[in-house]
């Protein structure tokens, strides 16, 4: 049985996203406050549902102090429905924003989906090392090494060099990178896509300034490049 962790600080919504996850057959942690999500996350849940407004530490900082040690998806829960708050949301480590107020049908719904990518992407084993110049790809480790050296990349930034690198040279469209990575349509992925590029390019960079491995195609997205 998959275990799902709700942090969030109002109790009754709690209670009601509880009561349906465990009709669909889930096992539910719930906390209430972020310093005890950070400590229930250390059980190792399959998906963490993470409410952003809550007093002490919000769900942005929850998201920063765990995603390093947790692999699982993470969906947000907001009453903001700004496109800063959801690129935000996406690009510290999220994988899903849901506004508040919200369909409990849509919240299952987006959780199964998002576990059903995570078991896609265990059952992969396929390949287990990809091979570009001075890059290392370990795809079962889930990290990337130029020269020797960990790039120690975020979890989305990880999956975005996984998708381009399996199909090298093939284009891929900015709202197509968002759909394989974060499973649904949504705002800003034009911003959300840029910015995680960015930060990738600069992290090679850093250790390889000879070699370009990601390819902007101009007016379409981007590509691994194989020259």
């Amino acid at each position: 049985m998959e275990t799902i962790l709700i942090i969030d600080d109002e109790p009754d919504l709690v209670m009601i996203i509880k009561d349906v996850l465990e009709n669909n057959n889930y096992n539910v942690l719930t906390a209430y406050n972020g310093f005890d999500g950070i400590e229930l996350s250390k059980k190792k849940p399959d998906l963490i549902i993470l409410d952003i407004m809550m007093p002490d530490i919000d769900g942005f900082n929850v998201c920063n102090a765990i995603r390093d040690n947790v692999s699982c998806p993470i969906l947000f829960l907001s009453a903001k429905d700004s496109e800063a708050d959801k690129i935000k949301g996406l690009a510290i480590g999220g994988d899903d924003y849901i506004t508040k107020p919200f369909s409990l049908k849509e919240l299952v719904m987006r959780v199964k989906a998002h576990l059903r990518r995570e078991k896609r992407i265990l059952a992969k084993d396929d390949k287990e090392f990809l091979q570009f110049k001075n890059l290392k790809i370990d795809l079962k480790g889930m990290t990337v090494t130029v020269n020797g050296k960990d790039l120690n990349l975020t979890k989305k930034e990880f999956e975005i060099v996984e998708l381009l690198a399996l199909y090298p040279g093939q284009v891929f469209s900015k709202e197509q990178i968002y759909e394989k990575i974060w499973g649904f349509d949504g705002m800003g992925y034009n911003s959300t896509i840029t910015e995680h590029i960015k930060k990738i390019r600069s992290k090679i960079s850093d250790i390889d300034d000879n070699n370009q491995y990601i390819a902007t195609v101009w007016g379409v997205g981007y590509k691994w490049d194989l020259k």
